[in-house]
């Protein structure tokens, strides 16, 4: 039997209600973020000051981007980004999660420098935005120069599933250098098999389900974002699913 200890869970969670449901079904850290369809914006400063507030035995870390699309920032962006770590670290979060690249597709040195300044004293952990680099064994390298803790990755694929063989890579590389976070699209149906093949032994994942929305009354002829997406369903992440997918490394 996998002892469940040896391994780090963070849940991506969307609001308060699922930084809960994380803590309560004994996740080790959430990762609050807004914007999931563009894959993941900084939260607000209420959503963020509540979670603070409820989160006892679940670290807090927050995720520093201003905007979906690319990861390449301008002065501008960086400065806004680096008050919300600065904010971040004054209600007492415990870590930031951001990334920048350059427009050749290599890690931002200077950059990540910038932000990482400003984080000093949290737990800091490098994105997704490394999924969009080029040559990621040379690139790995450079995030751990920089002294980054983690990094989030689902190794350079559409799935963490599908990524298998280069988070396998990674992880025999790095060593005990930097954490090595597989993420998206790991549930309770895959997680045994990503960490069997790749050695990965920490995990990201949302665990949400659908939750329908209470309103007796919609209007079928407006839409607030992309007509294709369900306004009457709400996602959240629940206890269930968090446990589900954290007893799947004991089976």
């Amino acid at each position: 039997m996998i002892e469940t200890n040896k391994f780090e869970f963070e849940i991506c969670a969307n609001s308060v209600e699922s930084c809960i449901a994380a803590q309560q079904a004994g996740a080790d850290r959430v990762e609050l973020c807004m914007g999931i369809p563009e894959g993941g914006t900084t939260p607000s400063y209420g959503e963020i000051q509540m979670a603070r507030d409820l989160l006892r035995e679940t670290k807090l870390h927050v995720i520093i981007r201003n905007r979906g699309g690319d990861f390449l920032y301008t002065q501008r962006e960086l400065e806004r980004m680096a008050m919300d770590i600065d904010l971040c670290r004054k209600i007492g979060v415990d870590g930031v999660v951001f990334g920048c690249l350059t427009a050749e597709g290599d890690v931002d040195n200077g950059a990540n420098r910038f932000l990482l300044e400003h984080a000093t004293g949290m737990s800091t952990t490098f994105h997704r935005a490394f999924d969009c680099c080029k040559e990621p064994l040379k690139n790995i390298e450079s995030v751990i120069s920089l002294g980054f803790n983690r990094v989030l990755t689902s190794g350079q694929q559409a799935t963490a599933e599908m990524g298998i063989p280069l988070l396998h890579q990674l992880n025999n590389v790095v060593g005990d250098r930097i954490i090595i976070m597989a993420g998206c699209g790991v549930n309770e149906n895959n997680i045994k098999k990503i960490q069997k093949e790749t050695g990965v032994r920490a995990f990201h994942f949302s665990a949400r389900e659908p939750k329908k929305s209470q309103m007796k009354y919609s209007n079928p002829s407006v839409f607030m974002g992309n007509a294709d997406f369900d306004e009457d369903t709400i996602f959240e992440t629940t206890i269930n699913r968090v446990r589900k997918t954290i007893h799947a490394l004991r089976d």
